[in-house]
């Protein structure tokens, strides 16, 4: 159906939000999945609504003009009322939920995640399910945009009034280096730092977590390699090329690099992360907290319990919540 001219949309308004956001006509089509041209023809119906330009775009990036800027603020509130009005509708009998957008850590890709989503199939059987994997900060980032409606990843220590949070699980970091490079009863970190840290990029949240508690420690630890894979950053570690800080999520990831390392309790002060279920505040009702519960014994069985079985001093520091 074409919109009429002069006609206010609730889609036309997603179109402008996006596009505002994401400053580029582009990659407001990416975010919506639709064609360039019908953004572009969105925002024409809508400024020919209102009787204003709202957006500048002969610019790059796009700039939003003083009517925009206005209408942006307007908008805001108006998609509040519309997701608003379509949780109560949904939540008021689960079966009328027809999609539900999920994001994940890479850390549970392979375990956790297919098992929550076969729980909820059953639970939501006419709900399509999108799922999007990625880093902690990737995901936060969408959930901001309302390209999410849940995420579940690791805290980054801002406290937004816009979310809410199910804290889930609370896990130590560890240290992991070649099998039999660290002697028992001698001096742990003097050992380690004779080999090179293979560390965790930083150009994500848990490498600069990673570092900046170093840094805390007043430590400079030698590094040549600087990587953003659990598989890869372990098979260098398995091969000797060095040691690495990593948390116990990820050794569960990598479990066939198991017979090639030692694993360690950091040789200096600990360092822990608590991964939670985020979604925004009073949107999905008690949906959050009920796909929370759900996870918690899927995460026991299947990260905790194992973990724990393998590495016993994990069970000061591996911990549901």
């Amino acid at each position: 159906m074409v919109d009429s001219p002069g006609r206010i949309t609730l889609w036309g308004i997603e179109v402008f939000m996006a596009a505002a956001d994401e400053r580029s006509i582009s990659a407001a089509a990416r975010r919506l999945g639709a064609s360039p041209s019908t953004i572009s023809q969105q925002l024409t119906n809508l400024e020919s609504a209102v009787g204003a330009t709202l957006l500048q775009r002969n610019e790059r990036p796009l700039r939003l003009t003083p009517a925009g800027e206005i209408m942006h603020r307007r908008a805001q509130a108006i998609m509040n009322e519309a997701a608003q009005a379509r949780a109560e509708l949904a939540m008021s009998d689960l079966s009328m939920l027809t999609r539900f957008r999920l994001g994940m850590i890479e850390d549970f890709e392979a375990d956790v995640t297919p098992q929550l989503l076969t729980h909820m199939a059953t639970q939501l059987k006419g709900c399509q399910f999108l799922l999007e994997t990625g880093a902690s900060h990737h995901l936060y980032d969408l959930l901001d945009s309302r390209a999410l409606d849940v995420i579940v990843a690791a805290e980054l220590g801002a406290g937004d009034d816009w979310v809410e949070v199910h804290p889930l699980l609370r896990e130590g970091f560890v240290a992991a280096a070649p099998r039999d490079s660290v002697t028992n009863g001698g001096n742990v970190l003097r050992q380690l730092k004779q080999l090179p840290l293979v560390q965790y990029t930083q150009r994500h949240y848990m490498g600069r977590l990673v570092s900046a508690h170093l840094a805390r420690q007043n430590m400079t630890l030698a590094h040549r390699f600087e990587l953003d894979s659990y598989h890869a950053i372990l098979a260098l570690v398995g091969q000797g090329s060095g040691w690495t800080i990593l948390p116990p999520l990820a050794l569960m990831r990598a479990r066939r690099f198991a017979d090639q390392i030692d694993v360690f309790e950091l040789p200096f002060e600990p360092l822990t992360r608590t991964i939670s279920l985020t979604a925004r505040k009073e949107i999905l009702q008690d949906m959050p907290a009920r796909v929370a519960e759900t996870l918690k014994p899927i995460l026991r069985n299947t990260i905790v319990a194992p973990a724990i079985n393998r590495h016993p001093f994990l069970a000061a520091s591996l911990k549901l919540l």
